[in-house]
């Protein structure tokens, strides 16, 4: 993705030929409306070849823009086309690291924790800026006629540690619109909140959706106000995948005019690009080591190799589960354990502040194999079938 142009970031939508959306419309005749999709098995010609344990980071697309918060006292989320990522199997996880251009770094690992109901958690530090990200997601797509909506559950836990201050935020919802007719169109829309007990600070805001009508794509409007006073102390507006604008209310009813400023420009902001091990570091339960065939054959618009694979790792997925069943096994996660809140949290405790021993203990928590065996990111990708679906080089946001 460049970063030097705005119309990267335009409205996110795609045109179905009639093969797909006949197959769609097919499909669409044996669902409700406002039916449960998460057992619903999707065509791969909706997939985005990757998987949503990956898909997560793009969150951390412009860490950047949290690092400037740190060092002085929203991001454009880019997909090509609308399309669905793979529904991570019971256990999977993608990791990967970060290198900023201060030479600082920050890790990323998401793990499936839960199938049904389907459940990602997710770990972020960035141990020289002492910033934590901890969450988890609890997707629930839903099928609303001439849509499919993926609303968003689950919790986000920023931490700045250099002001002891921690960000409580929640999803706004996803929709893909124009499935039966008109344009496939991708969407957030209702409310996410922010909040820091410590600061005194909340933010609301809407994610607009376009009505049938009138209105325009990508619209957000917010306000941060106080928390124990309510007062309102900046809106916020603009397009969340172009340019947002900041208004200081306050200074405004001093001088009785007064225009918003730009807070954030894609156009100007540096993608960070996330590092991943080669496929032979990786083990079989990766996220791009266990859906490669899969990417491939979609990548190669081979779609029929696409639905072989695929229903080989979800059938696969199914024998393990009939074989816990049958051995009263229970799965444990890897990286992260329910806790008394009813929240996914790492299992990894007490990071040092020292960011040298953070780093120590983050790398060998996170990039560690069972081999006892830290994975190497500097052996070059050899496997042919990464190389054939072009994820060697490539990080994707």
């Amino acid at each position: 993705m460049s970063t030097n142009a705005k119309s990267d970031c335009a409205v996110v939508e795609e045109e179905l030929d009639e093969e797909p959306r006949s197959i769609i419309l097919s499909m669409i005749g044996q669902l409700r409306k406002e039916m449960d999709l998460s057992r619903v098995t999707f065509p791969t010609f909706v997939l985005e070849p990757r998987s949503f344990t990956e898909r997560v980071t793009d969150f951390m697309s412009h860490p950047d823009f949290l690092i400037q918060y740190v060092q002085v006292e929203t991001a454009c989320a880019y997909a090509k086309g609308v399309k669905k990522p793979y529904n991570p199997i019971l256990g999977e996880f993608f990791r990967s690291r970060y290198a900023f251009d201060d030479d600082t770094s920050a890790f990323f690992v998401a793990e499936q924790v839960s199938h049904h109901p389907p459940i990602t958690a997710m770990f972020y530090h960035s141990p020289e800026h002492h910033i934590a990200i901890e969450g988890d997601l609890r997707p629930k797509s839903r099928f609303f006629g001439n849509s499919v909506g993926m609303l968003l559950e689950g919790y986000a836990k920023v931490h700045f540690g250099k002001w002891n201050e921690n960000y409580h935020v929640t999803y706004p919802n996803m929709y893909a619109r124009g499935i039966l007719f008109g344009k496939m169109v991708l969407e957030l829309g209702e409310t996410s909140t922010v909040t820091c007990q410590e600061s005194d600070l909340a933010f609301d805001v809407e994610f607009k959706t376009k009505g049938m009508l009138w209105g325009t794509y990508n619209q957000i409007a917010g306000k941060i106000r106080r928390i124990s006073t309510r007062e309102v102390l900046y809106e916020i507006s603009g397009n969340w995948q172009t340019q947002i604008f900041i208004l200081d209310v306050r200074e405004k009813r001093r001088l009785g005019t007064l225009e918003p400023t730009v807070l954030f420009d894609s156009a100007r902001e540096h993608v960070v690009p996330q590092l991943v091990a080669c496929a032979a570091e990786q083990e079989s339960n990766e996220s791009r080591n266990l859906w490669k065939y899969v990417t491939k054959a979609i990548v190669e618009n081979n779609l029929d190799n696409a639905t072989t694979y695929k229903s080989a790792i979800e059938e696969e997925q199914r024998e393990d589960a009939k074989r816990r069943e049958t051995t009263k096994e229970r799965f444990v996660p890897r990286f992260f354990q329910l806790e008394t809140d009813g929240n996914y949290h790492p299992k990894l405790k007490n990071i040092p502040e020292d960011p040298v021993k953070a780093k120590e203990d983050i790398v060998n928590w996170v990039f560690t194999r069972p081999d006892g065996q830290i994975q190497d990111f500097d052996r070059a990708e050899d496997d042919p079938v990464v190389l054939a679906a072009g994820l060697a080089a490539k990080s994707r946001h």
